[in-house]
């Protein structure tokens, strides 16, 4: 027998050994319920592999609010209520808050990423950092920006209406940018928006609890790309790739923004003033930048579709702002407060296709019990942020879009669960960047729908093509396939043809 082969024979007995002993002091506890697993694997044939969210779901009639799995000696917790979320991850958040330690963090080298940082000093370090930046009141500093970009994907619409995905994107990066940096670029094809779509689109496939067998076989980080299960590495390269070109990006931006005094933004000024370790800045901002831009544009992408297939609410959002706004000028940030139905609007967005389904998977820092049940230190603990926003007990008819669930008396009913309380996660691990993404879909939601009417585009037969709703898999969910055609409503709309640059009005 070969060396190689003697050590891998070595690994796998050593391997089953460890895992039967936890296997066999498992039984002598009791952990949460959940579905039956096998001798030594556990549950390892039971993750589901397509929509987990909605089988985790579905579990949660049969084994309760909390399931516990156990794969390869690995503890999984779902939470699938408000409830057991709350007392875990916001009142038990001190235990709640770190994050477990992924083989694909170490391989793609992501340390510097604040999401998946583990619960410690240098995490609270940037949390205080971006949380100065980010915080209520600052982002109010930030909304001529967010409010000049909502105009410009305006004027883009009116010019090609059928790149409308490109635009959008495009205009939420340069929004981020912008804010960041003080840059305002006008080229979809910056390199800052480039490696941004593909680090997050990287962390999508990357990222998900249980998509790979390397978390499980730790030893298949060492096997050749052909070896059964060590697949991953045949994409590992480009991952890698992707992700270090947008650290290195915001690194530069960040570095030279400092060394010249470039200050413009207020994020740049307060790392300036402050003398801020330049590499925790761009780490910040890297880290923002591939979390908040893929996010809202998946939104925006369900507000889409959404437009498309009820047009009834299209239209009673287009009459409230026809009352509130008038027919010469576009929204503003003030209008906000008289805009109840736009605001709801955006609210049955965040909660109807939940972009995050299952979170960012947080983990337990010590041993803990819950309603007499034990979850291990280590153990990887989700919120089932889909089966919360699809609760039939707070939101009737979960599945329809219905932006009424939010309102009272034509205004929003505080009583109603708000959806960013859930879809920008939770404690000490909440977005802190969770109301700049909620403004910038509030005023380009408004705006697009003051100045366009959005309907299906026709087929050569003159058949209107509606999306069918596919939804994506992974650890971000969105519409994939949304087609729309956009017809400006006045002649004020139509008229405005042209790029909106820097202090240019709309």
């Amino acid at each position: 027998m070969s060396f190689i082969s003697s050590t891998l024979l070595l690994i796998l007995i050593v391997g089953l050994a460890y895992i039967i002993a936890r296997h066999s002091s498992s039984r002598r506890v009791l952990y949460p319920p959940g579905p039956q697993g096998w001798p030594i694997i556990g549950n390892l044939l039971n993750i589901p592999r397509f929509k987990p969210w909605e089988r985790y779901l579905e579990w949660s009639k049969q084994y309760g609010p909390i399931i516990y799995m156990n794969v390869l000696g690995k503890h999984i917790v779902v939470l699938n209520t408000a409830k057991a979320v709350s007392d875990l991850f916001e009142i038990r958040s001190a235990i709640y808050s770190d994050r477990t330690r992924f083989i694909m963090v170490s391989l793609l080298d992501l340390e510097w990423n604040m999401i998946l940082m583990r619960y410690g000093n240098s995490w609270r370090q940037h949390r205080r950092m971006i949380h100065t930046y980010f915080n209520d009141e600052i982002i109010k500093d930030y909304q001529p920006i967010q409010q000049k970009k909502a105009r410009q994907l305006v004027s883009l619409l009116v010019q090609r209406p059928d790149r409308f995905l490109e635009h959008t994107r495009f205009v939420l990066g340069a929004s981020i940018l912008e804010v960041i940096y003080g840059t305002s670029i006008d080229d979809p094809n910056h390199p800052f928006l480039e490696y941004a779509e593909s680090a997050a689109q990287a962390g999508i496939e990357a990222f998900l609890p249980g998509s790979l067998l390397v978390e499980f076989f730790h030893f298949l980080r060492y096997m050749p790309s052909w070896f059964p299960g060590a697949d991953f590495k045949n994409r590992l390269p480009k991952w890698y790739a992707d992700t270090r070109g947008l650290h290195n990006f915001t690194f530069e931006e960040a570095k030279s923004n400092y060394e010249m005094s470039k200050n413009v933004s207020a994020v740049v000024y307060v790392g300036k003033t402050q003398y801020i370790n330049i590499t925790s800045i761009s780490s910040l901002h890297g880290s923002y930048i591939e979390a908040g831009a893929d996010t809202t544009f998946f939104t925006l992408k369900t507000f889409y579709a959404a437009m498309v297939l009820h047009p009834d609410v299209q239209k009673r959002a287009q009459e409230e702002l026809a009352r509130v706004v008038g027919p010469e000028r576009l929204p503003e940030f003030a209008d906000r407060e008289h805009l109840p139905y736009v605001c709801a609007l955006v609210k049955e967005c965040l909660r109807w296709i939940t972009i995050v389904p299952l979170g960012v998977a947080h983990a337990t820092s010590e041993d803990n019990v819950y309603d007499g049940y034990f979850i291990p230190k280590g153990t990887i603990v989700m919120a089932n942020q889909w089966a919360i926003l699809h609760n039939p007990d707070e939101y009737p008819d979960p599945g329809t879009f219905e932006p009424e669930r939010f309102l009272k008396d034509n205004a929003i009913n505080e009583a109603v669960r708000d959806p960013i309380t859930v879809t920008t996660g939770f404690g000490r691990r909440i977005c802190p960047g969770r109301h700049f993404a909620e403004s910038s879909i509030f005023i380009i939601i408004a705006s697009i729908l003051h100045s366009f009417d959005i309907s299906a585009p026709l087929d050569k037969y003159g058949v209107p093509m509606y999306p069918d709703l596919k939804l994506s898999t992974g650890l971000v969910v969105h519409v994939e396939d949304v087609k729309c055609t956009f017809k400006a409503r006045s002649q004020y709309i139509s008229e405005q043809v042209v790029f909106i640059h820097d202090g240019d009005t709309m």
